[in-house]
């Protein structure tokens, strides 16, 4: 699969990229429940450290690194609005569902975040970009909000609260606007440097984050700082400053509704930890949830490979 798009990236290597971001990001779960066992940081501090970190792990990478070729001329207008709207859409993604775990619950906060999320996507992407997910793409999303739902629910259910759904679908919302926004500009190829729209993500972020979590407080008390210190290096590394990275590349080369549903991987690698690590119990919502995500992502995976190839044969 060696299709590029118009940013240069072959459309293969983008689909990688989203896997291993996926992956990436359900380690960061059981991270922040290792820390909140350990300390008694909350989210938001947790999750300005994420960014703060993260902010700075990438601009050290990005002074170490050979240089590269010039990334495609890109407006000052356009990018502007690719930093703006990415460290926005960030810092609403990651804070509103933290507060709607708080509020309703881990489960159907994430179900709600996740699952509302490939909607807005789709619908985003056919009404902005003409993007047609066709019916093959419509039964990968329904079935990956089955296993979604599966997966998060089957074990036993939350309490539904209006509040808590309400701050899940503006965390969804986030997530969508930045989905849409890096593919927008991708298609154009002017979707700017992806480690440049990170480290901007992350430093607006940073500095949204900075009052809120100072309120709840910036540094933990613990008997454990080595394992603390060691965990929030982590989380600002692996599900932050790579994920991210991988997630701007690869999410400006695959169509939107691809991108969303490959994301789903997110509660997989989480269930798997939470087995394998955590010592939870392997159950039979567990392996049914995750086999359908599983196959939704592989199906959406090889018809996007497909889709590439059609479309440069016709060019």
């Amino acid at each position: 699969m060696s299709i590029a798009s118009s940013s240069g990236l072959p459309v293969g290597r983008g689909l990688f990229y989203l896997v291993v971001a996926g992956v990436a990001w359900g380690t960061a779960g059981a991270a922040a429940s290792l820390v909140f066992g350990a300390s008694d940081l909350g989210p938001l501090a947790l999750s300005f450290w994420r960014c703060a970190g993260g902010l700075v792990l990438l601009l050290v990478a990005r002074a170490l690194r050979p240089r590269r070729e010039a990334a495609p001329a890109e407006s000052r207008r356009r990018r502007l609005l690719r930093i703006l709207g990415t460290g926005i859409g960030l810092t609403v993604f990651q804070s509103a569902y933290f507060a709607a775990v708080e509020a309703t619950g881990l489960a159907v906060g994430t179900v709600v975040t996740l699952g509302a999320g490939p909607v807005f996507i789709a619908v985003g992407a056919r009404l902005t970009m003409g993007e047609r997910i066709g019916g093959g793409g419509l039964a990968a999303v329904a079935g990956a909000l089955g296993g979604l739902a599966v997966l998060v629910l089957g074990s036993g259910g939350g309490t539904v609260r209006p509040a808590g759904v309400a701050l899940a679908l503006l965390s969804a919302a986030g997530y969508a606007a930045i989905t849409l926004l890096t593919r927008w500009l991708g298609r154009s190829g002017e979707g700017g440097d992806p480690s440049s729209t990170t480290a901007w993500a992350f430093a607006i972020g940073t500095v949204s984050l900075l009052p809120f979590a100072a309120a709840e407080g910036l540094l933990p008390h613990t008997a454990e700082p080595v394992t603390v210190l060691g965990l929030l290096i982590y989380v600002a590394a692996v599900p932050t400053a790579l994920a991210y990275a991988l997630y701007f590349a690869g999410a400006a080369v695959v169509r939107a509704a691809t991108v969303s549903v490959i994301m789903l991987l997110e509660p997989v690698s989480a269930a798997v930890i939470a087995v394998a690590l955590l010592g939870e119990k392997l159950t039979t919502a567990t392996v049914s949830g995750t086999l359908l995500l599983l196959t939704a992502v592989l199906g959406l995976a090889f018809a996007e490979a497909r889709t590439s190839v059609v479309a440069r044969r016709s060019a």
